[in-house]
């Protein structure tokens, strides 16, 4: 069991364990959950590090073309 104290302005320092496994460093934000008698923490992911997550190996395609497309295919039904 993992555990923390609380200071006399309320806060407490996630320990090691408790940030390695929601993925959290140093700056990073999080959000409580409260639910009956339990709180959950969870991680809030910054845009940034979403970076490279979605992997495309298709053709490169403008803005423009994607409207063209979306038109035709609203000009079609």
């Amino acid at each position: 069991m993992i555990e923390s104290t609380i200071t006399k302005k309320g806060q407490t320092t996630l320990p090691k364990a408790v940030r390695e496994s929601l993925g959290v460093q140093a700056g990073d934000r999080v959000r409580y959950i409260i639910s009956d008698s339990e709180v959950r923490i969870l991680p809030i992911r910054p845009v940034s590090r979403l970076f490279g997550v979605l992997h495309y190996e298709g053709a490169v395609v403008t803005v423009e073309e994607m409207h063209e497309a979306v038109a035709d295919s609203a000009a079609s039904e």
